[in-house]
C-alpha cells in the first residue's frame, strides 16, 4: 500500500499552500515564522494554521497518546480515524476559503505528520488512509525537515515546558525514517536542520519565489 504515491487533488485556486513537516525539535516553527514574517514584509496575505487542529490536540485520546506510556486504553486507528476527520474539516472549512481568497496558507504539519505515525506504529496494512487522503488537498510546497533524532529531543528538552514530558524514542527514529521515505515518494523537499538557520531559510525561499515565479509566468497572477 505505502509503496505507492498518496493522490492529493490540486486546490485550483490563486493561493498558496505551504506545509512544513518533521519531527518535534526539528526547527519547523522557525522557518514557518521567518517564512510568515518574510511574506508579510511583502505585503502578502498569510494564514498561519496547523494539524491536527487545537480541538484534536486537546481531546483526552491525543493527550494520552501524546503524554503517557500507556496507551492500553485506546485503540490507534481510532485516534487516526479522529485525526483524519479534523484535518478534512480543517482543510475544507480553513484552508481552502483561505487559498480561494488569494491567501498563503503556512501549516505547522500536514497528513504526511498522520501517514507517518500511521506506518512507524506498524499499520502497513490498512488500506483507507489513502482513500482518506483523495479528499484533502496537494501543497504547493511540503517542506520536510530532518534532524538526528537525538538533537530534535535536546532541543525539545530545553524548552522549560517540555522538560518533564513523555518521549517514545523508538518511535522518534521509525518517525524520522517515515519522514524522509514519504518526502521521497512524494516530491517533498527534504532539508537538514544540521544546516545553519539561516542556510536552511534561504533555501526555503529559493523554493517559494521558484515557485511564484513559475506561476507568474504560467498565469500573469501572483499570491
Amino acid at each position: 500500500m505505502y509503496k505507492n504515491k498518496l493522490y492529493l487533488p490540486p486546490h485550483g485556486t490563486g493561493g498558496m499552500l505551504i506545509t512544513f513537516c518533521g519531527l518535534d525539535g526539528c526547527g519547523k516553527t522557525t522557518m514557518i515564522r521567518r517564512l510568515s514574517n518574510h511574506l508579510q514584509d511583502l505585503r502578502k496575505p498569510v494564514l498561519l494554521t496547523r494539524q491536527p487542529t487545537s480541538f484534536m490536540r486537546e481531546s483526552e485520546i491525543f493527550r494520552t497518546y501524546m503524554d503517557q506510556s500507556d496507551h492500553s486504553s485506546y485503540d490507534y486507528r481510532c485516534l487516526s480515524l479522529m485525526a483524519a476527520g479534523d484535518r478534512i474539516q480543517h482543510i475544507h472549512k480553513v484552508i481552502l476559503p483561505a487559498l480561494r481568497a488569494g491567501q498563503c496558507v503556512i501549516s505547522d504539519r500536514y497528513l504526511y505528520s498522520w501517514i507517518a505515525n500511521l506506518r512507524s506504529r506498524g499499520y502497513l496494512r490498512d488500506h483507507w488512509p489513502l482513500e482518506i487522503a483523495s479528499y484533502m488537498l496537494r501543497p504547493d510546497l511540503a517542506f520536510f525537515i530532518d534532524v538526528p533524532v537525538q538533537i530534535a529531543v535536546e532541543r525539545v528538552r530545553s524548552r522549560e515546558e517540555e522538560r518533564d514530558r513523555y518521549i517514545d524514542m523508538d518511535l522518534q527514529y521509525k518517525l524520522r525514517h517515515q519522514y524522509r521515505s514519504i518526502a521521497r515518494q512524494n516530491r517533498g523537499i527534504l532539508l537538514s536542520s544540521l544546516e545553519h538557520e539561516d542556510d536552511m531559510f534561504a533555501k526555503v525561499l529559493e523554493y517559494v519565489e521558484r515557485h511564484r515565479w513559475m506561476r507568474n509566468g504560467n498565469t500573469g497572477t501572483s499570491i
